[in-house]
């Protein structure tokens, strides 16, 4: 047998191993994650989330129960058909291709570790990934800690490619915009430095609105804010607090709760379409949604929260991109809210503890192990 020979023959059976391979269905390469989309909604239960509309909630008798607009938009047979209902995409896509915690019927506990279950402190534990003992109010004072929008933003790769957009005027105070420099849309205006028609279409538009509650505007002007920065600016970390949840629930609105539980699927649904659309983010974002903390689980105190309101610390956390395993509603396992910031940086492929050592460690499962680069 000739040199050349040979070397075809063996040629030709390696080809034919790669085909073999292939048709077996071998796992294409791990997809690599550039960019990451969080949106948090303020103060949502976990019960809505994993069950639907609640029945009792409704309304004070059964003729005011099946009379009003929230039942027949919301209420079905089922706790599956409710939630797909309330939060459809959420369930049809973000469940099934990604991983949700905090769900208690399959053993899943999502709760933060502050002791004080309510916003400021949540937030800051959930961007930081420490619960801080000095943040304990819910006043405009700069946030001691780190988050991991700041850090991210020091690193050459992020630097100046991560937005921030909230509901509620204490948000530049969370990520301490005078020391982290993060642009930080607070509301009021929705977009800080607005530099097209449109980011000041939208601030007209946000200042023409009602002011319903101090500090804290409606979330459709934030929605849009974000959703133009997505489009023009192109952030490599995009944060987004909505806000509505919370305040509609602190109002005893349930209907108006549903609502904008609703209307803040839609918003995610039409932000990751969006994305998948451009090319820089297709196939290489990761999408976290999370809330920073529960209320109360009765029809006496799910208007509130805090450190006097039983089961108010639970919370729930969801996750999806092309690095993460599609394994749906997570059973058996205890997680912290603490988990997000690092979360954020793995399904970046950074690893937030080597700036914050203390931070809580990123959720199981998720995605590989960070890696530097």
């Amino acid at each position: 047998m000739s040199y050349s020979f040979a070397m075809r023959k063996l040629l030709l059976v390696s080809l034919a191993v790669l085909v073999l391979v292939a048709a077996a269905g071998a796992a294409p390469p791990p997809s690599v994650v550039t960019n990451i989309i969080v949106i948090t909604l303020d103060g949502m239960r976990w019960q809505e989330l994993f069950g639907g509309a609640e029945r009792s909630l409704l309304g004070k008798d059964e003729k005011a129960i099946t009379g009003s607009l929230a039942y027949r938009r919301f209420w079905k047979k089922t706790p599956e058909d409710r939630r797909a209902a309330l939060m459809p995409y959420f369930w049809t896509v973000v469940a099934k291709q990604g991983q949700v915690f905090g769900d208690p019927s399959r053993g899943s506990l999502s709760h933060v570790t502050n002791g004080l279950w309510f916003s400021y402190p949540g937030y800051a534990e959930m961007l930081a990934g420490v619960a801080d003992p000095r943040v304990d109010s819910n006043d405009k004072i700069p946030n001691p800690n780190v988050t991991v929008l700041e850090w991210l933003n020091g690193l050459p790769a992020y630097r100046g490619r991560v937005s921030t957009f909230g509901a509620w005027d204490v948000l530049p105070f969370i990520v301490n915009a005078k020391r982290s420099g993060l642009p930080s849309g607070d509301g009021f205006p929705p977009v800080p430095a607005p530099q097209t028609d449109r980011e000041r279409a939208i601030n007209d538009l946000a200042g023409d609105l009602p002011p319903i509650w101090e500090g804290a505007p409606l979330d459709a002007p934030i929605m849009h804010a974000a959703i133009e920065c997505l489009r023009t600016r192109r952030p490599r970390v995009l944060y987004v607090m909505l806000g509505e949840t919370d305040e509609w629930a602190h109002e005893n609105r349930y209907d108006l709760y549903l609502d904008s539980a609703f209307r803040a699927d839609r918003f995610i649904r039409r932000v990751w379409e969006m994305a998948q659309g451009m090319p820089e983010y297709a196939g290489a974002t990761a999408l976290v949604l999370a809330t920073d903390h529960g209320r109360g689980a009765t029809n006496a105190d799910w208007t509130s929260h805090g450190e006097k309101v039983p089961a108010a610390e639970a919370t729930w956390t969801a996750v999806m991109g092309p690095a993460t395993p599609a394994l749906g509603v997570r059973e058996a396992v205890t997680v912290t809210t603490g988990q997000v910031a690092a979360t954020i940086a793995a399904l970046l492929g950074e690893d937030f503890r080597t700036g914050v050592p203390a931070a809580a460690p990123p959720l199981p499962g998720i995605t590989a192990e960070p890696s530097k680069r």
